[in-house]
């Protein structure tokens, strides 16, 4: 018979896992990789901010604020910490006057996956309201002139996706997200590709899955874009509030 200082060791245990995916003071995190072999290359909680933003994984990956027609964004309350909300929707009629902005690195080759596993993600609040027909994430790459990995949020319906394009076969590898998460509260979506695995998690849940060749190489000079692709017209500006951005790989 166990026990009673055992049972109250798995449910000490137990309790901290569950902490862990939950996050700390109530923040979302995204749902981490398994694998241990996976490495942080690039991670941005968004807790302080002054024109540029840290990178919280150690390797140098500083964001630095590109704007264009008078877009900024703007520090809120989430959790113990803060998050960073972009322009709402523009509903000026010539799109060109709108307000753009964009966080982005110098591109740096130990942010290229090549053929290895990669995951990525970012905890978002979006209103029903916000929603547009492209929104971007997190990209590095441009799916026209470039290798990709990108996550979006996409149409009316608020469904987030994840993209790759190969750099040698250039087309679109899209899974997207069954759910919505358009609804004015915080989620968690994550990004994972695993040899010829794809997939999209929302708050932890496998809500959607895709083969992409196993020889799919991710490899590109562009920057780590966080909200939208630059700071010109068509940048598929994000609308909401982004925290808690990172990507692994390995």
């Amino acid at each position: 018979m166990r026990s009673r200082s055992y049972t109250l060791l798995v449910a000490l245990v137990a309790g901290l896992a569950a902490h862990a995916v939950s996050g700390v003071g109530g923040r979302a995190w995204a749902a981490q990789p398994a694998a241990t072999s996976a490495v942080l290359v690039a991670s941005y909680a968004f807790d302080s901010h002054s024109g540029t933003v840290a990178d919280g994984s150690g390797r140098g990956h500083t964001l630095t604020i590109v704007a264009g027609h008078g877009g900024t964004v703007r520090a809120i309350a989430h959790g113990a910490g803060r998050a960073l909300a972009f322009p709402g929707k523009c509903t000026a009629k010539a799109v060109k006057v709108c307000p753009h902005v964009v966080l982005q690195t110098p591109g740096a080759a130990d942010l290229n996956p090549g053929i290895r596993p990669v995951a990525y993600g970012a905890a978002v609040l979006l209103a029903r309201n916000q929603t547009t027909k492209g929104q971007n994430v997190v990209q590095k790459g441009y799916s026209a002139t470039s290798s990709q990995y990108k996550l979006q949020v996409d149409g009316l319906a608020g469904r987030p996706s994840c993209v790759l394009v190969d750099d040698k076969k250039p087309g679109i590898r899209l899974v997207r997200s069954s759910v919505s998460v358009a609804d004015g509260a915080w989620h968690t979506i994550e990004c994972r590709r695993a040899g010829s695995a794809f997939s999209i998690l929302v708050d932890g849940v496998v809500r959607g899955t895709s083969t992409v060749p196993a020889t799919l190489s991710v490899n590109n000079k562009g920057p780590l874009s966080v909200g939208g692709k630059g700071a010109y017209r068509d940048n598929d500006q994000f609308q909401g509030a982004l925290d808690n951005v990172w990507v692994r790989i390995g």
